[in-house]
């Protein structure tokens, strides 16, 4: 009777798979049956299944056994660090059920199971995060408001600087208009008559009609008192 595979190390949680081979010399269908084994710290064996030749399967909370003659196989389920041990299986058969013939020992090392990534630390870590990311937003906003205020206010100080200052009190040409015209004064022999353009001219004079507002002032002679020999020269 043989046993195998010689050591397994494995995780908790996972299954842990052995298997007894027997060799019966000029087997004629007797019955036997093969049990299983389990050694802790080299003290007393402990008998943990069993299955009969004629039983294909056999299944338990933490064994299952399945008959594959001449080899069975056992698998240690749901393994815990308390399966760590030595096991092996022995052969009985019904005409010496007193006699056990054992297989070598294996020995199975349950290690302790890895740990299990937190799903729900990664939601915590994005909303711990959170504040941060809704700080950098406000702080880009702000800046990019700040370059456009910046670029108005750049614009208007240009513009302004090639428009020119308007003198106060006065009237600004723009551009490509002609220059006003002339301001002239016209007398006559009663009187002065003063005529004088609006100092403002609104539009060239290319393209509409000069409109001028005229004042006149008359200044009459001062009357002088008649004498009579004025009258006489007068009527002469």
């Amino acid at each position: 009777v043989t046993f195998f595979p010689a050591m397994l190390t494995l995780p908790a949680g996972g299954s842990a798979t052995f298997f007894c081979n027997i060799s019966m010399e000029n087997d004629s269908g007797s019955e036997y049956s093969l049990n299983w084994y389990k050694e802790i710290n080299h003290s007393e064996a402990q008998k943990i299944a069993e299955i009969s030749r004629n039983n294909p399967q056999t299944k338990t909370e933490k064994y299952l056994l399945t008959n594959h003659t001449p080899a069975f196989k056992i698998e240690i389920l749901n393994l815990h660090q308390n399966d760590s041990g030595s096991y092996y299986c022995g052969l009985i058969t019904f005409f010496e059920p007193d006699k056990v013939m054992e297989s070598n020992r294996s020995h199975l090392v349950v290690t302790a199971a890895p740990e299990k990534t937190n799903a729900t630390d990664e939601p915590e870590m994005e909303e711990g995060n959170s504040p941060n990311h809704i700080k950098a937003v406000l702080l880009g906003i702000l800046l990019l408001a700040g370059a456009v205020i910046l670029l108005i206010f750049g614009y208007l100080t240009i513009t302004y600087r090639r428009g020119g200052m308007i003198p106060h009190g006065g009237c600004a040409t723009p551009r490509g208009w002609g220059k006003p015209p002339m301001v002239f004064v016209s007398t006559v022999d009663y009187g002065v008559l003063e005529f004088q353009r609006d100092q403002c001219t609104q539009m060239p004079s290319e393209t509409r009609p000069v409109e001028q507002t005229e004042y006149a002032t008359i200044i009459f002679p001062e009357e002088k008192a008649i004498t009579p020999e004025r009258a006489k020269k007068h009527q002469d």
